[in-house]
């Protein structure tokens, strides 16, 4: 970054005070709260959030230095604003697959084919885009889930989320666009299943074992056999 583009220590200082402000705003919220989904701890806690980021991105902008905050992502889930009881659900659901082996999906959807007597003499299995078709018109979506490696599916991201309502949709009323209303404070509850969870579990694994390996090893390694034939385990000078 040029010179001209950094901020000025005055607005560095300005953003500081502001995250000052954002943490009083903030204890002061909880103090008041009136129960543990309190909308304006929510409000304050995102007030601060955004203050600590802005102060974050300046000071590294300026001085070339950070601070040991972690700002929480924006999928974070508001309070839940529904119906203490309610009287109707919804479940929402998303799944992602890649399709890896389309050979095996065409595969499969000539099987359902081949088994279906009412089938139309025009073949639909020939196509990825038509044996997915099938597939998923023969299969339950779980049943798919569970047995998505024998469809030469991928697994990739899924989602499911729980929304209260206060009384059932009418019949056909939202079945054009399912998901467009969802309201993130009416959601009971949400799980989440995604590759990056396990990946940022596999990188502190990884760190751990590296620190492992740099704790045990030193100049002298002693790789002899023991005598029992089996190989001696690395030892380091102390």
């Amino acid at each position: 970054m040029s010179d001209a583009a950094q901020p000025t220590a005055a607005e560095v200082r300005a953003a500081a005070e502001a995250v000052k402000t954002a943490l009083d705003r903030h204890l002061a919220a909880v103090e008041r709260r009136s129960g543990e989904e309190d909308p304006a701890v929510y409000d304050a806690f995102n007030e601060l959030a955004a203050a600590a980021e802005a102060y974050d991105e300046l000071l590294y902008d300026r001085y070339d230095e950070v601070t040991p905050f972690e700002i929480p992502g924006e999928d974070t889930m508001p309070p839940y604003t529904g119906p203490e009881e309610p009287s109707a659900l919804s479940v929402l659901i998303r799944r992602d697959y890649a399709v890896a082996e389309p050979q095996r999906l065409m595969a499969q959807a000539r099987r359902v084919e081949a088994a279906d007597e009412e089938a139309p003499d025009v073949e639909t299995s020939g196509t990825v885009h038509g044996a997915l078709g099938l597939l998923f018109g023969e299969f339950e979506p779980d049943e798919i889930a569970s047995r998505h490696k024998e469809f030469g599916l991928e697994e990739g991201d899924s989602t499911l989320w729980v929304t209260a309502a206060d009384e059932s949709a009418e019949p056909g009323e939202w079945l054009e666009a399912p998901f467009e209303q969802v309201d993130p404070q009416r959601v009971v509850c949400r799980f989440d299943v995604s590759a990056v969870f396990d990946e940022e579990f596999d990188d502190d694994l990884d760190e751990d074992e590296d620190g492992d390996a740099l704790a045990e090893l030193d100049e002298d390694l002693d790789t002899d056999p023991d005598e029992d034939g089996e190989p001696a385990r690395l030892e380091a000078d102390r």
